[in-house]
């Protein structure tokens, strides 16, 4: 029997079972689970050949994992019992015999709630990878089963899934209608640990300047993701119709400093475009509200409340519906561009890889360099 240079964990009678340390396994347990799925690459742990006494496998319910990393994200065990409709003392005994399995502490009580302790903190860590794997896989198998060939999962953040993801996703799925795709809204700040944290198969952000190279050239490796260029959009100021500045056709960033803004969530790119700018200025961006959609901006903005600033795509859109004019914004930052990132174009499922290709169509008809074949 071959040595086992892998990383491996088995999922067998909805138990998880895993190592700690280096792992070894016999010939008679390798016999017993073959055909079995070998999922120990999540967990990152290596299994040797033969067995020797020296390690020990721990049984961990899925389950009750799922419901300790709840918990800790909740801070109390009865908000995650009202939402999962399971009785509190039950999730406190199944984080009893967690602790219990582990042989160590995972929480500890405060008047501020339940907080994980060091060592539950990395369970936590360690655990969204391995759970969001689990729903993956079991929802994949249940899909493959009833005829769909791909799952991919998305994280874009609001101005691609406002001006270019329906157009473009509609085309990919009237193609490949047996695939299917989740996607989410996220900030740009956060989508790039997303798809590192295999979260995320598939992001689309505005990256960092600090991260990129000239446009249009395959961008490296960054802390372990990839990134390809994706679209292009420019950025202007909207602002009520009888605003001092809708009479004007274009304006420098400091010339709209003087007024207040409606801003995006807190965290949001273009926010921190705004501060960065302003600093650059020598001044302080002013925003008066802060909210989660272009939608919600182009309303704040028509009834007076402060100018935005969107892209050009949305503020056309609006223009039509609502009572708001269009600025252009004479700076060079105005016009961005979104990029693509994934953990390993060449580790991507071919699904997800067939719709990277689709999205970078355009990108990879100009710059060669950036094809996926």
């Amino acid at each position: 029997m071959p040595a086992y240079a892998a990383r491996a964990i088995a999922l067998q009678h909805g138990a998880l079972l895993f190592t700690l340390g280096k792992a070894v396994i016999s010939d008679s347990i390798i016999a017993k689970y073959d055909g079995t799925l070998n999922l120990a690459v999540m967990l990152g742990l290596d299994i040797a050949h033969p067995l020797t006494p020296d390690f020990i496998f721990m049984t961990i319910d899925p389950k009750s994992l799922k419901l300790f990393v709840q918990v800790m994200q909740a801070g109390t065990i009865a908000a995650v019992a009202q939402r999962e409709h399971i009785a509190a003392a039950a999730i406190s005994r199944r984080i009893a015999d967690l602790e219990t399995t582990l042989g160590v502490a995972l929480v500890e009580r405060s008047n501020k709630g339940m907080l994980p302790t060091a060592a539950g903190q990395a369970l936590i860590n360690r655990s969204h990878r391995v759970l969001n794997e689990l729903d993956g896989i079991a929802l994949q198998m249940h899909e493959y089963v009833s005829g769909v060939k791909g799952y991919i999962r998305i994280h874009a953040n609001m101005s691609a899934t406002n001006q270019f993801l329906p157009t473009e996703l509609q085309q990919f799925l009237s193609c490949h209608p047996n695939v299917r795709i989740d996607l989410t809204e996220a900030l740009s700040t956060e989508i790039a640990q997303s798809v590192a944290d295999n979260a995320a198969d598939i992001g689309i952000l505005v990256a960092d300047e600090s991260t990129m190279q000239p446009a249009g050239a395959m961008v490296g490796k960054t802390a372990g993701i990839e990134y390809l260029p994706y679209r292009n959009d420019t950025l202007v100021i909207i602002t009520a119709q009888d605003h001092p500045l809708s009479s004007s056709h274009r304006v420098r960033f400091a010339q709209t400093l003087d007024y207040v803004y409606v801003g995006l969530p807190q965290g949001s790119q273009l926010n921190l475009q705004l501060s960065r700018a302003a600093l650059a200025q020598g001044r302080a961006w002013q925003s008066r509200f802060q909210v989660a959609s272009y939608h919600a901006l182009c309303l704040m903005v028509e009834a007076d409340l402060g100018i935005g600033l969107v892209p050009l795509r949305i503020a056309q859109t609006h223009a039509k519906a609502l009572n708001i004019r269009q600025v252009q914004l004479d700076e060079p930052w105005a016009r961005r561009q979104l990029n693509l990132c994934v953990r390993s174009i060449d580790t991507l499922s071919p699904s997800a890889k067939l719709l990277v290709q689709h999205m970078t169509q355009f990108v990879t008809a100009t710059h060669p360099q950036t094809s996926l074949s």
